[in-house]
């Protein structure tokens, strides 16, 4: 029989942050996919100005989401462990079959189309990564029984290698964005996971020598120019134009915003790119102002530190290494994106977790904090108890 104070140890902090976020997101796409108006609409006109084909799905996006939670809940994250492997080469394969089977969008053939959706495999090869990294870091230390403990260097490069063949993969469809992503959560997780602060700035060292070469041989003509824009904004470049029309919108909402209501946004009139997807929250602050934006920055701030603590509350290792990557892998996506919007990171398709619009992130945001509320729920070791 299950022990009755399982539910009762789920975190409904986090639930609520979640939700506040997923509300932000729905505001932010029935603003970003309104009509232009002409001016003096009525209330009625206004409100049926919004299109809300893209709010329905996101919605859906949402709800499948919370199904996928649910999933995830219904097991001891330490059987996630023993499966760990498996899962990590159903993703590999995935990414491999995408240079067969993949549709190409944005210039980088990173998804699959399935009927009137798509799924993108990378996203789900950040979970992969997470808890292949969490079952090396943890090795054996979990164990009832004494056990020698695993050299570093050993577990470096196994770690190396778990993230490197996707990250190859990813590379070359090619997806700059999700690769940052990738090499965040390695760098937070080796570091967390107790491995020596100079094994970390030799593999930043070899990076930092081999940028360089990567630059010029790995990197797309697009994905050099995103760079360059970046160093230099007086360049004439799409990606700078994108990023002054962000900052533009951000800009002109001031403290309170416009209003979800008023007449026409940068949006609206299509001078902001991609405003209900990588550049939505230029889209939010434009309508709430600065108060909508720190907002969303308290929200996320809250729900990081709400899970660190139970990254800290874990009983095991393994449990802590998890949350720890769900941590860094948000981190990532919230600077990188409202970063680029600023100006201070170069311009890349990376969503804006449960506010960007997007179903293969929402899932894989869903399922992420789903194993964060399934590690705080059994932080405790009585799970179980025989009747």
């Amino acid at each position: 029989m299950r022990d009755r104070k399982l539910i009762e140890r789920l975190d409904i902090g986090i639930l609520l942050l979640i939700l506040g976020l997923v509300c932000f997101g729905l505001v932010g796409i029935g603003v970003a996919k309104r009509l232009p108006l002409e001016g003096g609409e009525t209330l009625m006109e206004r409100l049926g100005s919004f299109n809300m084909y893209y709010v329905i799905r996101q919605l859906i996006f949402f709800g499948s989401g919370l199904l996928l939670m649910v999933m995830v809940l219904l097991f001891d994250y330490k059987s996630y462990k023993q499966i760990a492997v498996f899962l990590y080469w159903i993703v590999i394969a995935l990414l491999v079959f995408l240079n067969v089977r993949g549709v190409i969008r944005g210039g980088a053939q990173s998804w699959f189309q399935l009927g009137a959706f798509t799924l993108q495999p990378s996203e789900f090869g950040k979970l992969a990564i997470i808890i292949m990294l969490a079952k090396q870091l943890a090795g054996r230390e979990d164990e009832e029984e004494p056990v020698e403990e695993e050299p570093q260097w050993k577990k470096v490069v196994t770690s190396i290698v778990i993230v490197g063949i996707p990250l190859v993969l990813v590379v070359m469809q090619p997806d700059f964005g999700t690769a940052m992503v990738y090499i965040v959560i390695f760098f937070v997780m080796l570091f967390v996971g107790g491995i020596r602060i100079w094994w970390l700035l030799g593999l930043v060292g070899a990076a930092a020598a081999a940028a360089p070469t990567l630059y010029f041989t790995v990197l797309s003509q697009e994905q050099q120019g995103r760079i360059l824009a970046l160093i230099n904004p007086s360049l004439d470049t799409v990606d700078n134009y994108q990023v002054t029309q962000s900052m533009t919108a951000i800009g002109s909402g001031q403290v309170f915003g416009k209003g979800i209501l008023s007449g026409n946004t940068l949006s609206q009139l299509n001078f902001l790119p991609e405003p209900h997807t990588d550049f939505i929250f230029p889209v939010i602050v434009e309508s709430l102002g600065f108060i909508g934006g720190a907002a969303i920055i308290t929200l996320f701030l809250l729900l990081i530190l709400r899970s660190i603590r139970v990254s800290r509350k874990a009983k095991d290792k393994f449990g802590s290494y998890i949350v720890v990557g769900v941590c860094a892998l948000m981190i990532a996506h919230i600077m990188e994106n409202i970063g680029m919007t600023m100006g201070i990171m170069p311009v890349t398709g990376i969503p804006l977790p449960f506010i960007s619009y997007g179903g293969s992130f929402m899932w894989t945001s869903m399922i992420a904090f789903g194993l964060v509320l399934n590690v705080g729920m059994r932080s405790q070791k009585s799970i179980f108890r025989r009747t």
